[in-house]
């Protein structure tokens, strides 16, 4: 059947149907109930799907904030089983303590307004969530040592931003490993990026990689294949968590320019 056809027996603009086609606007309920009997469907995949219409129109709790954050990513993140994420900058967000989250956004944010970087640390400790709730994600993490090494917000900030990385390494669905300046050229130099898989076998996995427009999700075999071969490789490559954690120990209790020096040296 052609968009015209089809659009001729709803009621409705050809554009509508073709933006519903290409996933640029949620299908109601009743949009999917009526293409459904039209196109013949069976009556079992007609309910199943309908459901998954009626529960994609529910909004999550970070909607409000859509203006302050990338709302399509927490919306895959929420829906996630896990997310295998490495970091070459900064803390990452499931992980940052609140006055790390402030530092960092306040610098990278600086023409923004004190009420919206407050409503972005917000957003952001709302999503930690994900790591203590009934049925907790599993989070693996690879940090670049530049991201322990680099004092965003000063000592006193990053001192307690390393005691959180150890706290939340105790978690029993968090792992974390630190790639130390030793490896040298690694597989993940082109940046940094999370893999997320989802616990339906119909869900496909998907990577969100970073780059300075803030990210693309990518989703075909080989690009997952490609990243999913690159994380086993710098997690192989890193320090394991017991000797990530004795790292990050050692940097919360030295002068950091002098633990930085030090923890490169003991590799």
């Amino acid at each position: 059947m052609t968009i015209d056809v089809v659009a001729e027996r709803l009621g409705c603009s050809t554009s509508k149907i073709s933006r519903i086609e290409t996933g640029h606007t949620n299908a109601s309920a009743t949009d999917v109930s009526d293409m459904l009997l039209f196109y013949g469907a069976n009556p079992d995949i007609v309910e199943s799907l309908v459901g998954i219409a009626r529960d994609g129109r529910q909004r999550g709790w970070w909607h409000p904030y859509s203006t302050v954050l990338n709302s399509t990513y927490v919306d895959f993140e929420a829906g996630a089983r896990s997310i295998r994420t490495y970091e070459q900058q900064v803390i990452p967000g499931l992980l940052q303590s609140e006055e790390y989250a402030a530092a960092l956004i306040g610098s990278a944010r600086w023409d923004d307004t004190d009420q919206r970087i407050a409503q972005r640390v917000r957003v952001r400790m709302q999503r930690q969530s994900l790591l203590i709730q009934d049925d907790p994600i599993d989070l693996w993490v690879v940090l670049d040592e530049a991201v322990v090494s680099r004092p965003v917000g000063g000592d006193t900030v990053m001192r307690e931003q390393l005691r959180h990385l150890l706290d939340s390494a105790r978690l029993p669905n968090v792992t974390l490993q630190i790639l130390p300046f030793a490896v040298g050229a690694h597989a993940a130099m082109d940046g940094a990026f999370a893999i997320l898989d989802f616990p339906t076998d119909g869900d496909p996995a998907l990577v969100f990689a970073e780059n300075a427009a803030g990210g693309v999700f990518l989703e075909k075999d080989d690009e997952l294949r490609k990243y999913r071969e690159v994380f086993d490789t710098i997690r192989d490559a890193a320090l394991d968590p017991e000797a990530s954690s004795d790292m990050i120990e050692m940097l919360v209790e030295e002068p950091l320019w002098k633990s930085r020096r030090r923890a490169s040296e003991s590799i």
